[in-house]
């Protein structure tokens, strides 16, 4: 299953990405001022999938994508696909897994293997 990975941007902004169950970014939202704004969207999207509209396009240099709109409103844009079959499967995963996938926030600016380290330093100490 898929998950919405909440982070946040060079600018400060905040955004979120839906992730495949391999891991892989399929789409990645526009940006949010607040980072509780990320989540309103996440839950207004989870519970109005139906209303989902997938705009594809190819580029210039060939690649597949897509835009992902809730009504008439720009949500997401897809990360690029080699080929319109990949589209497929990308878009795909969004509606079978997108409502029933978690959301993870990884906006804060803390280091999550603090702990981790600390135990590492405590193991060289006690060695020497």
């Amino acid at each position: 299953m898929g998950a919405f990975v909440i982070s946040k941007r060079f600018n400060d902004e905040y955004k979120f990405t839906f992730t495949s169950r391999r891991g892989k970014v399929i789409f990645t939202s526009l940006s949010y001022e607040l980072r509780f704004e990320c989540e309103e969207d996440i839950e207004k999207f989870k519970a109005n999938i139906e209303l989902a509209k997938f705009l594809k396009f190819k580029g210039s240099g060939g690649k597949y994508f897509f835009k992902l709109m809730l009504g008439d409103v720009h949500f997401a844009t897809s990360r690029k696909y080699s080929t319109e079959l990949l589209l497929q499967k990308g878009v795909k995963e969004i509606v079978t897994y997108s409502s029933r996938s978690e959301i993870l926030d990884f906006s804060s600016s803390e280091s999550i293997f603090d702990d981790e380290e600390s135990e590492d330093e405590e193991v060289e100490e006690v060695a020497e």
